[in-house]
């Protein structure tokens, strides 16, 4: 097997809003799709959303989760100055700071936001790593 992570989806519960945080506020590029989900080619992979209950069902697991779910997701960025702009953005388009952007004990730089179904989403930068673009065709 090929490590690899093909597509993040995300449990929402207002997929209009979802799809307009992650598309008008975040900037991501949204992708032709079913009115059920709304699918956005990140750099390498995609992410999902889909109804939290409809996913629940698809994975045929409980719906009403709670609390943290051991599981963030992660955006590094070329600076700490982007740390900053990324954060302000996901603010702007209602996310919640959760951990204001920081110098971290392992030298890096990061923030921490929840967007509106509480996923939490980390933005760092570490100089020692810094992971650019993927190449699409690996």
């Amino acid at each position: 097997m090929k490590p690899r992570i093909s597509m993040i989806t995300l449990g929402v519960h207002d997929l209009e809003k979802a799809i307009k945080f992650y598309e008008e506020g975040l900037g991501f590029p949204r992708m032709e799709s079913p009115p059920s989900v709304a699918f956005f080619t990140l750099n390498g992979t995609w992410l999902g959303l889909y109804g939290w209950d409809d996913l629940a069902e698809d994975a045929q697991v409980p719906a009403n989760g709670e609390g943290f779910s051991g599981f963030s997701l992660a955006h590094n960025v070329p600076s700490e100055a982007e740390v900053d702009l990324v954060i302000s953005q996901a603010l702007a388009a209602g996310a919640e700071v959760v951990k204001k952007p920081q110098k971290v004990f392992w030298g890096g730089y990061s923030g921490y936001f929840k967007d509106l179904d509480g996923h939490l989403w980390e933005v760092a930068y570490n100089p020692l790593c810094w992971v650019g673009p993927v190449d699409e065709n690996t």
